[in-house]
């Protein structure tokens, strides 16, 4: 048989959180620390408030707001009559109006200086305050001057800040006397006004000066400008004729005009004569419009319709060959005749036109090449002209801009033009009540946070478990854990020797959260602790089954005292297990396993330590053996949260238990005061081994205190 070693356990703590019932039982016992501290706070409070000096608060408020009408605001901003105030204006306006300007010419029309409520000069230096400005943890008022001397004072006593999310500012300010108080807001509010309004002033001032200096050069540069542009227009030839054209360009622009129209006439000739031949050629002359609206030519074919009337006369009497009828068509042929010259020659006059207007048009031509090439020379002067008007027009521009702002800065300067950016919309009244100290608020609110404070001290006493446990001891004597590796021959009946003979105490620690109070033993499981350290689990929570043989409690008295010791190191569970037919009334790892409850809902944590414990549960274990998966789902969960998950069988072992939790256990402790060779025990041993369990230690109670072991 493999050497036995030792590891002593203690006694287990006393399971269960504080109830109300408990803490109410606490504070009845314990009333005299809360009666008595909630008594001399409001006696204290009683005297503070009857003895102290009241303080009075004047309040005045101020709008902050764009005061330009529109005929005092500049010329620029009198299309933009709203110009809102945001939140950081406002700030900034609340900063100004605790500036140390504001603050010392307050203290000069106030006339704090010598106020021996402000003004700290005015008491006699005592010899405290002397030792502590030689040690330099106060400083010397006297060299400082008047004003600053008060300054400290006045910022205790002022307040200003904005109301809410609006554009009013709140100034208040307190002091002993109430007149002071409500004349101190008014004031500070007219000077930070006063100053507001002079600052525009000068603001338009300044503008007006310097704008006065620049007017006179700015004036003198357009005369020097303007003057250049026309010497440079009158050498250049870029004489301006109508509108805005240049002469050459107005010429350039007529004779292209008249080129066109030249050209309109010639082909307007040339198309006329041309029809007229075609029209000569078809024997229809007299259709001609030109010929037809001659004199001369309308009788001769008035002639020519008589004639041929006549003609058609006599053809009825005479034969074609009849002098007659020969005379007749001659004069017809005759009047034709004139007919065609008159044609002819209206023809030859509008080509006459038509050269007449190609030479007006090749003369045309000619003059507009010339003049483009004019034209060409003035645009290269034109382009330095525009750069010098364009410099003269910004100089005028700008003279301009400074006089038309030369005249508002100087209407602004005059008297009320220029009205300060806010208006005080509630002046300060003399108050009658005082703002400190509010009697009955004050001993009401320190009594009852006495009250509070100390029944809380009371409470929270009782919760965090400032007194010893007391522990729930076994009825045996003090005991040790005998861990020792099982019988080489397990059926071998001959006597084995004592293992608890043979064992050695090992180390001795004491946990403040398990230690008896009745007994002074000590026990130790670091043994055992050690031994279960080192089961290889790759980085997850070890997983520990206590069962016992029989019925006997060891198992419970074991399993519960290491998972004690555990929890005083790191994070551990302990899983109460019971095979037997009964239920608890109480949720708990089976329903957990089941899926019919949570962990939040299951998970109690030990009284007066760190275990964290779950309870057997209202369901029968059986039902464990048809969902292993779940069991599998559950334990994975605990693992992700304790370093020790430690599973405690509390009545008997059962085979089919044992085939459910045996395999998924890292180690099994086996708790018993049987003797190592007992037919129980082995019996026990070899199930939990048949089970598949991975490793198997034996704890058995030793008959010595541990004390005396040693």
């Amino acid at each position: 048989m493999a050497q036995p070693y030792v590891a002593p356990f203690a006694a287990p703590v006393a399971s269960g959180e504080a109830t109300v019932a408990d803490l109410l039982r606490s504070m009845r016992t314990h009333w005299r620390y809360i009666a008595i501290p909630t008594l001399l706070v409001f006696v204290a409070a009683t005297i503070f408030v009857s003895v102290v000096s009241p303080r009075y608060t004047g309040e005045a408020k101020l709008l902050l707001q764009t005061a330009d009408s529109y005929y005092t605001r500049p010329g620029q901003d009198r299309g933009d009559a709203s110009q809102l105030i945001d939140e950081q204006a406002v700030a900034s306006q609340v900063q100004v109006v605790m500036s140390r300007d504001i603050a010392r010419e307050a203290i000069r029309r106030l006339q704090l200086v010598g106020n021996p409520d402000f003004d700290p000069g005015v008491r006699d230096v005592g010899l405290l305050r002397r030792v502590m400005m030689m040690l330099g943890l106060a400083r010397d008022q006297n060299p400082r001057a008047p004003e600053d001397r008060v300054l400290d004072k006045y910022y205790d006593a002022l307040l200003v800040y904005p109301v809410g999310k609006s554009r009013i500012v709140s100034i208040e300010f307190r002091a002993k006397d109430p007149d002071l108080a409500a004349r101190a807001a008014n004031t500070i509010a007219e000077i930070y006004l006063s100053q507001q309004e002079d600052a525009k002033k000068d603001l338009a001032r300044s503008a007006s000066t310097w704008l006065g200096q620049n007017i006179e050069t700015l004036r003198t540069r357009v005369a020097d400008a303007e003057a250049r542009v026309e010497a440079f227009r009158a050498r250049t030839g870029l004489l301006t004729g109508s509108g805005t054209n240049t002469l050459s360009a107005q010429q350039l622009s007529e004779l292209s005009a008249q080129l066109a129209q030249a050209r309109t006439a010639q082909s307007d000739s040339q198309a006329k004569a041309q029809l007229i031949r075609e029209m000569i050629r078809e024997g229809r002359a007299f259709e001609i419009p030109d010929v037809a609206n001659n004199e001369l030519i309308r009788r001769l074919i008035e002639q020519r319709i008589n004639l041929r009337a006549q003609l058609a006369l006599e053809l009825r009497t005479l034969m074609p060959q009849h002098p007659r009828i020969k005379e007749l068509n001659a004069q017809l042929q005759d009047l034709e005749s004139q007919i065609r010259g008159a044609a002819e020659r209206t023809a030859r006059t509008l080509e006459n036109d038509a050269r007449i207007a190609g030479s007006r048009v090749q003369a045309l031509q000619a003059a507009i090449d010339e003049q483009k090439k004019v034209v060409v020379q003035a645009n290269e002067s034109e382009v330095q002209l525009r750069a010098l008007e364009r410099e003269a027009r910004t100089h005028r521009e700008q003279l301009e801009s400074y006089l038309t702002r030369y005249r508002e800065a100087t209407a602004r300067d005059a008297e009320n033009a220029a009205p300060p950016d806010a208006r005080i919309v509630s002046r300060a009244v003399v108050p009658q009540v005082p703002s400190f100290p509010k009697k009955l608020p004050i001993i009401a609110i320190t009594t009852f946070a006495t009250l509070m404070l100390s029944a809380g001290a009371i409470v929270a006493r009782e919760l965090l478990g400032s007194g010893q446990p007391r522990p729930v001891l076994p009825a045996a004597s003090p005991v040790g854990a005998v861990v020792a590796a099982p019988p080489a021959r397990p059926y071998d009946h001959a006597p084995s020797p004592n293992l608890a003979d043979r064992a050695q105490p090992g180390r001795l620690h004491t946990s403040p959260e398990v230690a008896s109070p009745e007994r002074d033993a000590r026990y130790d499981f670091a043994n055992l602790i050690d031994r279960l350290e080192q089961t290889d689990v790759d980085d997850r929570a070890r997983r520990i089954l206590v069962a016992g043989v029989d019925r006997s409690p060891e198992a419970v008295d074991v399993g519960r005292s290491l998972a004690l010791t555990l929890a005083a190191t790191g994070r551990a569970i302990l899983v109460e297990i019971d095979p037997d037919e009964r239920t608890s009334v109480e949720k708990g790892f089976t329903d957990l396993v089941a899926g019919e409850t949570s962990f939040t809902d299951v998970i109690v944590r030990e009284r007066g330590s760190s275990l964290h414990r779950i309870a057997m549960g209202t369901l029968k274990y059986d039902a464990l053996a048809a969902e292993p998966e779940a069991l599998d789902v559950t334990l994975s969960a605990l693992e992700k949260t304790y370093e020790w998950v430690i599973c405690v069988f509390r009545v008997n072992v059962r085979t089919d238990l044992l085939r459910i939790f045996a395999p998924r256990a890292d180690a099994v402790v086996i708790a018993s005061n049987l003797e190592p060779a007992s037919h129980d025990l082995v019996r026990t041993y070899e199930e939990i081994r048949g089970a598949g369990a991975k490793d198997v230690m034996v704890a058995r109670e030793q008959a010595t205190p541990v004390g005396e072991a040693a």
